[in-house]
């Protein structure tokens, strides 16, 4: 009996071995499952801080509490007492998790926090955002408006709304000494600009600074190169390397908005009657800030009759400036006052009908009509700064101005 199990056993293996070597199993094969794999694991979703609504109440809808909001303020920049309505949480969870694991707000231009939950709570992570500048140039037709101009000129994609006014008003402030752009514009004048934009990482485009810009305005060409000293300083220089800052601002406000020109017999708004009028009046916005023109020391700062609130100033060489009918007056007599500080508000006291400036600009006790005066050459580039400046005055004027493409060959008999 023994020796008949063996026999058998012995057939069994043998069968099995012969299948295994020829593949001809008797019975189906055992199947073996494709790997599982699971797709969107993640859920994101985005929430929106609501008016009068506070961080923690945000988090708590979205099922985040433990997070010491103050604690963290001063690193992050992520202050609750100062959030504003509108602010962004991006919440990253498991789809079998009801609780978020990371989520992120965007606390600034360069910088995001990313919040990520652990075992031991909370941590925080400041994350910067970086944008890659790319010089681009634009050019085109003034026609009008220098923001209209560059607001038509400038592609969408390139900059957006926003961006295009910080371009044209910083470029009104490169030549605040020389052009008055609303007054000096003609038709024919243009601009051609090269400047800097930034690109985030996340897509975003944003307006970055002013390289170099050539104007032609009146009939007057005016180039501007900018330059950083030895310090670090950048100003902005022609051609021949003179800084474009003069002893004089062309208008004593950032909005240049001209409601009546120099003119010895205007019509007085309230008093009816012909009144020589010895200045320029500037149309801007109640409480709008009055800059002062140059340096020099304060010698009035009160009432003065039909000026109203009044502020005079005198300068170097003879010269005193008149800032009037201000709604606040914000320097005192006998203090010194530096060029583009702020002295004084936009109001209409006094003679006004309306919300303006009235700007008087007096040479030795007599009115002149300050955008008429000559206030000199800029100060030079350092002798020493030289060969830098012409280096890098070259570069950017052969991107202002690019070579021309050859014209096309002809062929011919």
């Amino acid at each position: 009996m023994r020796a008949v199990r063996f026999l058998v056993a012995l057939a069994i293996v043998g069968f099995g071995a012969w299948a295994a070597l020829t593949g001809a199993w008797p019975w189906r094969r055992a199947l073996v499952a494709e790997p599982i794999v699971v797709a969107n694991a993640w859920a994101e979703t985005a929430d929106t801080l609501h008016r009068g609504e506070t961080i923690s109440e945000l988090l708590a809808r979205q099922g985040v509490v433990g997070i010491d909001l103050q604690g963290i303020a001063a690193r992050t920049k992520l202050d609750p007492r100062r959030a504003r309505t509108g602010l962004v949480f991006n919440f990253r969870r498991p789809r079998l998790d009801s609780l978020p694991s990371t989520f992120t707000v965007r606390t600034g231009a360069d910088q995001r926090v990313q919040f990520d939950r652990s075992v031991d709570g909370w941590t925080t992570e400041v994350q910067p955002i970086f944008w890659r500048p790319e010089v681009v140039r634009i050019d085109g037709p003034i026609d009008n408006s220098l923001y209209l101009a560059l607001d038509d000129g400038v592609d969408e994609q390139l900059l957006g709304p926003g961006e295009r006014e910080r371009l044209a008003w910083d470029l009104a402030d490169i030549y605040a000494w020389s052009v008055d752009f609303t007054r000096d514009i003609r038709a024919g004048d243009r601009f051609q600009v090269v400047l800097e934009r930034e690109v985030s990482e996340e897509g975003e485009v944003r307006f970055g600074r002013i390289l170099a810009s050539d104007l032609t305005v009146n009939g007057r060409t005016l180039t501007a190169y900018r330059f950083e000293s030895a310090d670090g300083t950048p100003s902005y220089y022609d051609a021949d390397g003179q800084s474009l800052r003069r002893a004089f601002l062309r208008a004593p406000l950032q909005f240049r908005r001209i409601s009546s020109s120099f003119n010895r017999s205007r019509r007085h708004p309230i008093l009816g009657y012909a009144r020589r009028h010895e200045g320029t009046d500037y149309a801007a916005s109640y409480g709008t800030p009055v800059l002062a023109a140059g340096e020099g020391t304060v010698v009035k700062a009160g009432r003065s009759g039909g000026y109203g609130n009044l502020v005079e100033i005198r300068h170097a060489n003879g010269i005193t400036t008149r800032y009037g009918h201000l709604s606040a007056i914000l320097v005192r007599s006998g203090s010194r006052v530096a060029q583009g500080q702020v002295i004084g508000r936009v109001g209409a006291t006094g003679l006004a009908t309306a919300s303006h400036l009235h700007y008087e600009f007096r040479v030795n006790g007599v009115p002149r009509d300050s955008r008429r005066m000559d206030l000199g050459n800029g100060k030079p580039v350092a002798a020493a700064e030289r060969p830098a400046f012409d280096e890098e005055r070259g570069r950017l004027a052969t991107l202002l101005y690019p070579a021309p493409a050859p014209p096309l060959a002809q062929f011919g008999h």
